[in-house]
């Protein structure tokens, strides 16, 4: 029996940590990142076919309510129509758009899972991703599934589970969530075994994880309220900006994973990253013989393993090592690779000079 799912995207990063080329009106999500397509885009192509017991419907896309025509420019040239485009008049994390999701799906079709996804992750192996959704899909009409990608390395920039004990076929029990650990943790997790990385993706009932948010009863209510409240146009919902500019910001972890006991993870290895700063971006890309991962007009002497990014303006370096140097338009920044953290801090500081 083929189990059909509803994607439901979230597009509302900022994605700070990558400026200046994400910005407040153009977030990462809608940059080139990882490849010729937007993160945006490879997420739709991401779910929009699959082989085998699951079949994906049209998707949800929820988004700050500046990037609706954004959005609609990126599915027009994905080929791909929407079921509903749910417009965010001010950002509320991932639990009020867990609440929107499952109740617009709801709307839609009331058999279907929904598959919960941030728009601006890579997966490159696209099949392993829809065979661990298809292990994970039985689970998922009386469980919260979420799925934890194998570790490659000791990364300390995304949260850990530890997987509990096995439930059935591949899925497992959630013993614990852990928080981004210090590079000494998080190589003992890899030392120790039964951890994974935390990817942020969800599949579920709608009626299960509504159920699942007693513990967080504000947030659906407001939630709800705002949905109740929305003005609808084509596929546009645009939520009530009264309603939910009071619903509580809070992650989905917090304020029902870690509370919940109907909560399973499906461990799997998709080739996934969150591309959350600029020293992931060099991580990711192809480099040259020098290490250096270069993008646009650049010039390199005697440079080694940088990421050199230009969108205009010509970069030349010569006699560095382990930066970042990346120049729009609108700014240039040069940091050391190992702060990439700090950018956000630069920007935040740029802003106000």
């Amino acid at each position: 029996m083929t189990q059909r799912i509803i994607p439901a995207i979230m597009s509302g990063g900022a994605g700070t940590r990558l400026w200046p080329a994400s910005t407040g009106d153009k977030p990462k999500q809608f940059h080139a990142l990882g490849g010729p397509n937007s993160l945006f885009q490879d997420t739709i192509y991401r779910v929009v076919a699959a082989k085998g017991t699951i079949e994906f419907g049209a998707p949800i896309v929820l988004c700050n309510h500046r990037h609706a025509v954004l959005v609609e420019a990126e599915l027009a040239a994905a080929g791909v129509a929407p079921a509903a485009i749910v417009l965010e008049p001010a950002p509320r994390n991932t639990a009020a758009v867990a609440v929107i999701a499952a109740a617009v799906a709801g709307e839609i079709d009331l058999d279907a899972l929904v598959l919960l996804l941030p728009a601006d992750h890579l997966v490159a192996d696209t099949p392993a991703f829809h065979a661990a959704i298809a292990r994970g899909a039985p689970f998922a009409r009386e469980r919260i599934v979420t799925f934890g990608v194998t570790p490659s390395r000791a990364a300390t920039g995304y949260g850990y589970i530890r997987v509990g004990a096995e439930l059935g076929d591949g899925v497992f029990a959630i013993d614990s969530f852990r928080e981004k650990p210090s590079e000494a943790v998080a190589a003992q997790y890899l030392a120790d075994g039964g951890y994974a990385w935390n990817a942020g993706i969800f599949l579920f009932h709608p009626r299960t994880l509504l159920e699942e948010f007693d513990a967080s009863a504000d947030i659906r209510g407001g939630a709800l309220s705002a949905l109740a409240r929305a003005n609808r146009n084509g596929a546009r919902i645009a939520l009530d900006a009264e309603m939910f500019s009071q619903v509580r910001s809070s992650p989905l972890d917090i304020a029902v994973m870690e509370k919940t006991a109907r909560a399973a993870v499906v461990p799997c290895d998709i080739g996934w990253a969150d591309v959350g700063s600029w020293d992931e971006i060099w991580r990711l890309s192809a480099k040259d013989a020098a290490g250096n991962a270069v993008h646009g007009p650049v010039t390199a002497l005697d440079a080694a393993n940088n990421l050199l990014r230009s969108e205009g303006v010509k970069i030349c370096v010569a006699g560095v090592s382990d930066l970042i140097v990346v120049a729009t338009p609108d700014a240039i920044i040069i940091v050391p690779r190992d702060r990439a953290q700090d950018v956000k801090e630069l920007r935040d500081l740029a802003e106000k000079s």
